[in-house]
């Protein structure tokens, strides 16, 4: 089977209070993007697509080949919003003629995944075909009412908090997204944060929840930055 991990780094991460896109800010003197392409370079998957910045794709090819990252095989342009850029992604895997069975969809800011969790998502779209790596919540969450006061406690012990890689088999993933643009004439559509809702809504198909780890953050207000580092050295990344 032929696995595809989609890398997003297309966005301008404006929470970071800084002028440089946190995909390039530097961590333990490489650029963020670096380490999630690095743990799908050494893992078992077959082909990189890189979701860059519009207009910077070969800027972003350059410089992160140049750093021995083999298996990017192209980059697309991101879009205004995430459903925009996988979009982009998957039109670039078709267009491309790139052999792939199974996608993963990452995001570049989530520089600590693990080979453990890449492996166990891509077992999990081979079994069921869509998966999502997440964690069982911490806390105890609440749903607000219009007035901003508490509506509803859910049951914490079925809440589960989503992060990426987030596993599809290429065909259905594809089809979610054409019926969903088909739906809107072309245009983002509002209220989708994650691409498994696509496939929720648009594919059919229940999506199984694969327990990852708390570790494996993303990277979005500065106060994030010190807590990857770490992780990434208890991990080995030096």
């Amino acid at each position: 089977m032929k696995f595809t991990a989609i890398v997003l780094a297309g966005g301008s991460g404006s929470r970071m209070q800084s002028g440089t896109p946190k995909q390039l800010m530097s961590v333990l003197g490489r650029p963020l993007l670096y380490y999630s392409l690095a743990a799908f370079e050494k893992s078992p998957v077959t082909n990189i697509v890189l979701v860059t910045p519009a207009g910077e794709e070969g800027t972003y090819l350059s410089e992160f080949r140049g750093y021995g990252i083999s298996k990017i095989v192209c980059a697309a342009a991101g879009g205004a919003e995430r459903c925009d850029s996988v979009y982009s992604a998957l039109q670039a895997i078709r267009e491309n003629h790139i052999p792939s069975d199974f996608v993963l969809i990452h995001d570049g800011a989530r520089a600590c995944v693990t080979q453990e969790i890449i492996s166990d998502m891509m077992a999990a779209a081979e079994t069921y075909g869509a998966a999502v790596a997440a964690v069982p919540t911490k806390d105890t969450v609440k749903i607000a009412d219009s007035e901003g006061l508490v509506g509803e406690t859910p049951d914490r012990s079925i809440v589960w908090n989503v992060q990426t890689p987030q596993a599809f088999a290429t065909d259905l993933v594809c089809a979610a997204f054409d019926a969903m643009y088909e739906k809107t004439d072309g245009s983002s559509p509002r209220g989708i944060t994650d691409d498994s809702m696509v496939v929720e809504r648009y594919g059919g198909t229940k999506v199984k929840l694969v327990e990852a780890a708390y570790t494996n953050i993303k990277v979005t207000t500065p106060e994030d930055l010190p807590l990857c580092e770490g992780i990434l050295r208890q991990q080995g990344w030096t």
